[in-house]
């Protein structure tokens, strides 16, 4: 490709698990003679500025992590001509997983010599976008735990999920989308870019990166036995046949609740209800395989 390279990458991540991966990648791109260089970040916002510094200089913002690293670089991009490229390094890699990427991060690298761009949409809350999945109630406390605790890999979330549900109550929410509302009280409220969040698990399995709306996912109050029971059908996506589930389409969403939650998007918190979230149509330029 004619384009250098700026690998943005969080050597924290996965408790050093990047700093293991990163040399696998450096090794694929110096074979295939990829310009490239390394930038390590120290933090989200630092992230961003690392993209938008690419982006100026003509070259592919690679976010290698997890899909907190990606929601920050492509969100950096934009309203810039910046092109965004994906290795997966986290524990979820939900995103890479969506847009088709490889799960190995060496495997991934084939991006740089056989690819086509595409226009990708991105979600946005009180100015700060994402990428894959905003999402509250039940969520809100699955990610405070997942974020805290030292479970490896994709079962961290899973963990997360029934340590969660031992302490939870439902809540009253209502949910507004594209101006039409709905009332309910129950555990859940996701506004979908992308079909996953939580290491493969499907909660809004319908959803496209690409088709100018989010897919809004609400489940509704029932037993805690039924919705453990209920649980595994998510990583299937067949939990949107139940009928406490209702999955609606929009560019808008506005969410209220009856009890302070904050709103999670990409594994990392992004905001405090009330908020709205809505939908940028093909806001980012990225590369896929």
């Amino acid at each position: 490709m004619d384009r250098n390279v700026a690998l943005i990458v969080n050597p924290a991540a996965g408790g050093g698990r990047m700093l293991r991966l990163l040399p696998g990648v450096e090794r694929w791109l110096r074979v295939h003679d990829v310009g490239y260089h390394v930038e390590r970040t120290t933090d989200i916002e630092h992230a961003r500025e690392l993209a938008r510094a690419a982006a100026q200089a003509g070259e592919v913002a690679c976010a290698f992590g997890g899909d907190g690293i990606v929601g920050a670089v492509a969100g950096a991009l934009v309203g810039t001509d910046g092109l965004l490229a994906v290795l997966p390094g986290g524990r979820g890699n939900d995103f890479a997983r969506a847009a088709g990427i490889p799960k190995s991060p060496v495997a991934a690298c084939a991006v740089f010599e056989r690819s086509h761009e595409r226009r990708i949409d991105l979600g946005e809350v009180d100015g700060r976008r994402f990428a894959g999945i905003a999402s509250c109630g039940f969520d809100s406390d699955a990610n405070r735990i997942a974020n805290a605790t030292r479970v490896p890999g994709e079962a961290a979330y899973a963990y997360a999920a029934v340590r969660a549900l031992i302490g939870w109550r439902p809540a009253n929410f209502v949910v507004t989308v594209d101006g039409e509302q709905k009332a309910f009280c129950g555990y859940s409220v996701a506004a979908a870019n992308g079909p996953a969040y939580g290491g493969g698990m499907f909660i809004a399995p319908g959803a496209q990166l690409d088709d100018g709306q989010l897919d809004v996912v609400t489940i509704t109050g029932v037993s805690k036995v039924r919705f453990v029971t209920q649980l595994p059908k998510v990583f299937r996506g067949t939990h949107v046949r139940n009928p406490e589930v209702d999955v609606r389409r929009g560019r808008e969403v506005e969410i209220t609740a009856d009890r302070p939650f904050t709103l999670y998007a990409d594994g990392d918190p992004i905001a405090e209800l009330p908020a709205t979230v809505r939908t940028l149509p093909g806001a980012v330029r990225m590369l896929v395989p």
